[in-house]
């Protein structure tokens, strides 16, 4: 869903700004040495600026001796100034980057948290741009910012107090042309503040829509509507262009008129300045001195303006990500986990990566009793489960589950279902009906509105989301690959798994024999999300992955929709073995594929309207036979 301007508006910068800061306070040391290092570059040229006065007065006296060492001294001022700055902006680069690290890896982490609806209802190129357009704007502000406004503070400081040593009166008129220049600063800061908030929105908008056209080019060309999503791309980029635009128009005024003030200030302190010498009540050198200073004066305004530029932007990207980073979390309140049980009886928490066990409560050590009233020993980890484990067989239950996307529009109703250990459940009906909605709750990316569903007899709310997903196997007709080998492809199923047990996963899909066939068999390259192999070689891979993870439960979701005829005969064998003796949901495109099943569920509307075997619903003449007759089409 794109986002609005109003919604990407900063709404508290003070905030914003604050939490930007504590970030800084990761790489504290190097932003320390930055400090320091830009405080003696400013002082370095206030110190040399100053030094015109008794060069300037020493050269009057003829003091050859006194001038060329007040040279020597100006030029060692000079040069430990250039090592400064040269110091810290190397330095500012380190710790800037520092600072974007932590901010992309928090991010990532809570991205990965973030519910299934999140992804539902925002776009790939919305999140990408996240972490790249509203990062950079950061990282950019940063390397310009920091070392520059602690210069530029003490510039602007140092450079008010040495003018009024050199001479007050002429200060007066200073003070007056740089409060014009302070004036129009805010004005113009806050006219381009919200105008860069609406810039970062409008680049997020025109990044997802490259991104859905890009991805989708097949499609596009199918239908020839290149001219079409032109234009809606040029919609898109003309708003970026007027956002932009806008912003950088007042953004852009702050220099020039900065620089004509200060042209004015000079000139005007000039003459002044000429007139007080003249009657005596200035020294030259001291005039000399205050001239270059009034020239530098408006430098550090100018640089606060342009640095107001960079954090204006870089505010309204960091308001991006910490409202991203501050969306609520998936909620996992489940204290069940899969364990294990040692030859005691007593169960232990199973370590990641593990065969799966059994289902058991966590149960701190020293914080109560077990379920039966015992205590057991101590795990390395401090944490023990309780006895009388609770087998994971594999059976899942619907009680009166009611759910929708949507308040108010309910896409299941008072749903009652049941699957036993190892039994093969399949669903058919039209688009809509709800099958792929069910899987979805069985593996919680989503929960009930009303209803139970339960897993051995534990409702599933009451399993930790993890360990309830590692007992499940999903295939899905949309196969997702990673980059990397078409073995570590098939390993995302299982981390820890052999090379042994990665080729036995890709015999029983049916995948060893395209794979070996391959110019570098499992180690061939799969790129760009699989697009240098078929769309069936994609799903047989798929299969391989749930194969590998040897799972009690199975979610096939249309998972040979994307496997010609004969390929599918091939693989009946296959997935045969993969459901032997484990519970099966399948979601059929194929009426051939559900003809074995133990139980077909007709779905209609988000209801059951029929159950029972082939033979028995065939018998029926009812949905499942006019499915089976092409009376009614089969999605």
């Amino acid at each position: 869903m794109p986002r609005t301007a109003a919604q990407a508006r900063p709404a508290d910068l003070a905030s914003t700004a604050r939490r930007l800061l504590s970030y800084m306070g990761h790489a504290r040391f190097l932003l320390a040495v930055v400090a320091v290092l830009a405080t003696v570059s400013a002082l370095a040229s206030l110190i040399g600026t100053y030094m015109v006065r008794p060069i300037v007065n020493g050269l009057a006296a003829g003091d050859i001796g006194l001038l060329r060492a007040q040279v020597l001294f100006t030029a060692g001022v000079y040069a430990t100034g250039v090592l400064s700055s040269l110091g810290y902006t190397q330095i500012m680069v380190r710790a800037a980057q520092k600072v974007v690290l932590d901010i992309r890896c928090d991010l990532f982490a809570h991205i990965q948290t973030l519910p299934l609806s999140y992804f539902d209802r925002t776009r790939t190129g919305d999140v990408m741009s996240y972490f790249t357009n509203d990062v950079d704007t950061v990282a950019e502000a940063l390397n310009n910012s920091f070392a520059n406004m602690i210069q530029a503070g003490i510039q602007m400081v140092g450079t008010t107090i040495l003018l009024f040593v050199l001479n007050w009166r002429l200060t007066v008129i200073t003070i007056v042309c740089d409060a014009l220049i302070v004036l129009y600063v805010r004005f113009s800061s806050t006219r381009s503040k919200r105008f860069f908030a609406r810039q970062q929105a409008a680049l997020g908008d025109l990044d997802g829509y490259v991104e859905e056209m890009t991805s989708g080019q097949k499609v596009v060309k199918i239908f020839n509507r290149e001219r079409q999503n032109l234009a809606g791309f040029d919609a898109r980029n003309s708003e970026l262009s007027r956002a932009s635009a806008t912003a950088l128009t007042y953004a852009a005024s702050m220099v020039p008129v900065t620089v004509c003030v200060g042209y004015a200030n000079y000139a005007i302190v000039a003459v002044v300045g000429g007139i007080l010498a003249v009657q005596g009540l200035a020294d030259v050198g001291a005039l000399a001195s205050y001239l270059v200073f009034v020239r530098q004066a408006a430098m550090p305004i100018n640089q606060f303006t342009q640095l107001g530029n960079f954090l204006l932007n870089a505010l309204a990207g960091a308001e991006r990500l910490f409202a991203a980073m501050d969306r609520e979390p998936e909620v996992d309140e489940g204290r069940v986990t899969l364990a294990r049980v040692a030859e005691d009886g007593w169960v232990w928490e199973l370590p990641a990566g593990h065969g799966l066990g059994a289902w058991g409560k966590v149960v701190p050590v020293g914080a109560g009793t077990a379920q039966t009233g015992a205590s057991g020993p101590s795990a390395a980890d401090g944490t023990v489960l309780a006895r009388g484990p609770i087998p994971l067989r594999g059976d899942v239950r619907l009680h009166a589950v009611d759910f929708g996307y949507v308040p108010g529009r309910p896409v299941l109703k008072g749903l009652d279902l049941y699957a036993h250990p190892g039994q093969k459940i399949a669903f058919v009906g039209s688009t809509g009906a709800g099958k792929t909605t069910i899987t979805n709750l069985i593996n919680r990316f989503y929960d009930v509105d009303g209803g139970v569903i339960t897993y051995d007899g534990i409702d599933v709310r009451e399993i930790a989301k993890a360990d309830l997903r590692r007992s499940l196997g999903i295939v899905l007709q949309d196969t997702h690959l990673f980059s990397g080998t078409i073995a570590d492809n098939i390993r995302f199923g299982k981390l820890d798994a052999t090379d042994e047990e990665v080729r036995a996963a890709a015999v029983d899909a049916c995948a060893d024999s395209f794979i070996r066939r391959l110019p570098e068999g499992y180690d061939t390259p799969v790129t760009g999300d699989g697009a240098n192999l078929s769309q069936g070689q994609r799903q047989l891979i798929a299969i391989a992955r749930v194969a590998v993870a040897d799972p009690p439960v199975l979610i096939l979701d249309e998972a040979t929709s994307s496997i010609d005829t004969r390929t599918e005969k091939l693989i009946e064998r296959g997935m045969d073995r993969l459901m032997r003796g484990r519970t099966t949901f399948m979601i059929a495109h194929r009426l051939s594929t559900v003809r074995d099943a133990d139980a077909i569920m007709v779905l209609e509307r988000g209801r059951i309207v029929e159950r029972g075997t082939h033979g028995e619903l065939l018998a029926r003449h009812g949905e499942y036979w006019a499915l089976c007759h092409g009376l009614k089409e089969l999605d």
